[in-house]
């Protein structure tokens, strides 16, 4: 199991960060919908890094990749709903600023939780039943009524949650409306291939997350530590490592200087390795 989170997290690593690289050495791909997507691929580097190796800062990367899918459903919403006030509605200066405000604010809910945990008491057992230290397993381990903790982290939790989710559906319920409306049937089943891709991936990020932070708090929600851990994981690994496949690959602008940037990083290589040769 070891080895194959080791290749998954790898292979994360080399996808996200490629796409990175592309829109940093691309400056016509300074975009808003492609400064998203840079911001994605570093927060997916962030999220896996901190879920796997380290164990830390989980709560700001789940928070911030919340924000940025929210952020996301916002510009598609845009694109789509208002195809020609679009350029002017989002410029890349609006979108940098709406980026760099969730990178700020994604630390005010797991600072909410942490402040909670901090001020327990811990006298008894170390070890926690899970893969990474979170604010909820961290409150089992006190020597103190946790009641109150648990329920201020799940209300924060279901906040971050649920309140960009929804915005998420709602919008996509909107783009779904504006495309019916397209008379033109190829397009139609573009914008759904598109939407429905995205969604999934909004799906399978957002529902497992739920619950588990759920299963603590909802009667009705019951996993054991097992079940817990394969679904954080599950959350955790697969969206980044299908994000740069979903969100950048199949775009035709970005497969196209990718291509160039390959050719070019090729023929580079071998001129070096022809004057190397030469001398």
């Amino acid at each position: 199991m070891a080895a194959l989170l080791f290749c998954i997290y790898i292979a994360v690593i080399t996808g996200n960060s490629l796409i990175v690289v592309l829109f940093v050495t691309e400056r016509s791909l300074f975009k808003p919908m492609y400064i998203i997507m840079l911001s994605l691929s570093l927060s997916d580097i962030g999220f896996c890094t901190v879920a796997l190796p380290k164990r830390q800062l989980i709560h700001y990367f789940g928070t911030l990749n919340s924000l940025i899918m929210m952020i996301m459903a916002l510009d598609r919403y845009l694109a789509i709903c208002y195809p020609l006030r679009y350029l002017v509605l989002m410029t890349n200066r609006t979108m940098r600023l709406l980026i760099g405000l969730s990178w700020v604010t994604a630390m005010i809910a797991p600072t909410i939780s942490s402040m909670q945990t901090v001020k327990l008491p811990f006298c008894g057992p170390n070890m926690i039943a899970h893969c990474f230290c979170d604010s909820g397993s961290m409150n089992e381990l006190a020597c103190a009524n946790v009641s109150q903790p648990n329920l201020i982290s799940y209300g924060v939790a279901m906040f971050v949650l649920l309140v960009p989710f929804s915005f998420i559906i709602f919008s996509y319920v909107c783009i779904l409306v504006s495309v019916l409306r397209i008379a033109n049937a190829q397009g139609r089943m573009k914008a759904f291939s598109t939407c429905a891709t995205q969604l999934t991936i909004i799906i399978i990020y957002y529902v497992p997350r739920f619950v588990v932070y759920s299963s603590s708090n909802v009667p009705n929600i019951q996993i054991n530590s097992s079940q817990r851990i394969a679904l954080v994981m599950f959350y955790s690994l697969l969206p980044p490592l299908v994000n740069p496949f979903i969100y950048c690959i199949r775009i035709k602008e970005i497969r196209q200087f990718f291509l160039k940037w390959c050719v070019q990083r090729n023929r580079m290589s071998l001129k070096v390795h022809r004057l190397t040769i030469s001398k």
